[in-house]
């Protein structure tokens, strides 16, 4: 495998990153400060999981909307909102990053904004006496554009945290952080909170720790402060250890002024370059057809598969755990076939996943299987998962968040593949802004499809045409196979 450019590592920020001096190659370790680094998406990516897929916008639709089809179409259309959002400020953001010089002063003041709007969702309640769903929403929405912007700035510091040499490490260790602090919050969440009073188990509290009032949907709740805390406490390593980039002294509007220049110029070389234009096009469409399916899966099982916060706690360790497997998948079919049929493979696994989720309810399994509880045993007396349609749904699940994992990992090797070696650069900054120039396209079609059929299945086929779309695509680029170009 090639060893990962600046670009590819930086993500959006790597954009217009100048060339990197001999002097930051560094000695290849992980420093101090390229762990902090990590730490702090440890820290972050929690947010994701705990707020967005599987727990607190689960509860909205369920509980503060009071109908999981409703909820599902007004999520999306908050969800639409803030992706346009992103996609009209995020690709200047990431272009003009290095004009603008020290990071940390924009990354304080957006977590400034961050934590506490993440913490107040603690009072969503589902009475109405707290926060309302449009204000819930505005806050939670507000605090996914600015993790955008917080995953650009904290991006664009690692080359300076890690050096060259070591950045793979650091950006592999900053994953597998997030993943971990995620998986440890949903575990303690299941434990502290969720677990006690419905099962007698000697390690399991027997009522929810803090006097949490299950009734009221505060250990669904309580997730907001875990966010927050996470956030806050992983960001304090960085602030003290993380080098800052050097302050440019030029103003606000000229940076964003230069870096809409740069942005410019990157489009008109990629369009100089066929295959990998016409790639990168297909990959707006599956990209955010394949986020859509994780956003949207837990707002899906609970309004399809009638689950409670127990088993989306336990939904959402257990696919967390097996989204890891995704980075060796992702590995093995590169090698056996070429990025470019592994990137088909993966679709169209992930195709197949979507549509055995459209086929699943508690009463039936994949369209055709009639399922009766009640003339069926339990498959095992534990607390989550005990019929047949809940473990189909599951292994279902597994398939997903192994192919997409995977096919996040794949998307860059083959970029790598149909680009010229001292221009990948700009290519991958290119690829960067293709990630945020659609994400309005998912939230669009979720929403339409789910007022126009009045179900959530509605809403969550309509996924199918990005993925479908993504795939036909990559028909027509030629290369990305087994073979490196300029190697024997």
């Amino acid at each position: 495998m090639n060893e990962p450019v600046a670009a590819e590592i930086q993500g959006s920020a790597g954009v217009v990153d100048p060339p990197i001096e001999a002097d930051v190659h560094g000695d290849g370790k992980l420093n101090r400060g390229a762990v902090s680094w990590a730490i702090f998406e440890g820290g972050r990516d929690p947010q994701v999981i705990l707020i967005t897929i599987y727990i607190f916008m689960p509860y909205v639709a369920a509980s503060m909307v009071g109908d999981a089809v409703k909820g599902q179409e007004v999520i999306s259309q908050w969800n639409q909102w803030s992706g346009w959002a992103v996609m009209a400020t995020a690709p200047f953001i990431g272009a003009s990053i290095d004009k603008l010089g020290g990071r940390k002063i924009w990354l304080a003041a957006i977590l400034g904004l961050m934590i506490p709007l993440t913490a107040s969702l603690w009072w969503a309640k589902p009475d109405g006496t707290g926060l309302s769903v449009a204000t819930t929403m505005l806050f939670a929405m507000t605090a996914q554009v600015l993790f955008a912007y917080n995953e650009i700035l904290h991006n664009s510091l690692l080359i300076r945290a890690a050096g060259l040499n070591a950045a793979h490490k650091a950006s592999g260790l900053a994953l597998s952080l997030g993943n971990l602090f995620s998986v440890i919050a949903l575990v303690f969440t299941a434990w502290a909170f969720a677990l006690p009073g419905k099962v007698d188990w000697s390690f399991v509290p027997a009522t929810p720790l803090f006097g949490l009032d299950t009734a009221t949907h505060e250990h669904e709740r309580v997730v907001a402060w875990l966010a927050a805390g996470l956030l806050f406490f992983g960001s304090i390593p960085l602030f003290l250890f993380t080098p800052d980039a050097p302050r440019t002294g030029v103003p606000i509007f000229r940076a964003f002024a230069q870096g809409a220049g740069e942005l410019w110029r990157m489009l008109k070389t990629i369009s100089h370059h066929k295959d990998a234009a016409v790639y990168v096009g297909s990959r707006m469409f599956f990209v955010d057809g394949m986020n859509g399916v994780l956003v949207y899966a837990g707002v899906y099982a609970v309004g399809v598969m009638k689950w409670g916060a127990l088993e989306m706690l336990g939904y959402g360790i257990l696919l967390s755990i097996f989204a890891v497997l995704g980075g060796f998948v992702a590995r093995w079919l590169d090698e056996l076939v070429g990025p470019k049929n592994a990137l088909r493979i993966e679709i169209v696994m992930s195709m197949l996943g979507l549509m055995a989720f459209l086929g699943m309810r508690p009463d039936m399994i994949l369209f055709f299987w009639p399922y009766d509880a009640a003339a069926h045993a339990p498959l095992w007396n534990g607390p989550v998962f005990q019929h047949l349609p809940d473990a189909v749904f599951v292994l279902v699940g597994f398939s997903n968040a192994i192919f997409i994992t995977a096919q996040y990992a794949t998307s860059r090797t083959l970029l790598t593949r149909l680009t010229p070696p001292d221009q990948t650069g700009t290519f991958f900054g290119v690829y960067a802004l293709s990630g945020v120039a659609t994400a309005w396209l998912a939230p669009t079609l979720v929403n339409r499809g789910t007022a126009i059929t009045g179900t959530q299945q509605g809403g969550f086929a309509m996924l199918l045409v990005l993925l479908a779309i993504g795939l036909l695509g990559l028909f027509f680029v030629r290369g990305g196979g087994r073979a490196i170009p300029g190697r024997a």
